[in-house]
């Protein structure tokens, strides 16, 4: 399971990029924003565009952290 480590809209704000800005520039299609603050997962290519906004390292911004189903079935 993928666990987001900040709140990511925070941060963009901290760096500029306000939800009007998002929309406006079409930076994230508002399907993947909606997924976000929902807490679900998103694509590589959408880490990649946050890390690049952020100007962060993917380990900063998401933990994985493993069900009891998947401890049970790699471990």
């Amino acid at each position: 399971m993928i666990k987001y480590k900040i709140d990511i809209f925070a941060e963009l704000k901290k760096k500029g990029y306000n939800q009007t800005r998002i929309q406006k520039e079409n930076l994230l299609p508002a399907q993947t924003a909606q997924n976000i603050k929902a807490g679900k997962s998103i694509t590589l290519e959408t880490l990649n565009k946050l890390c690049i906004m952020l100007k962060m390292q993917p380990g900063d911004v998401l933990e994985v952290v493993p069900t009891d189903e998947e401890k049970i079935k790699y471990y």
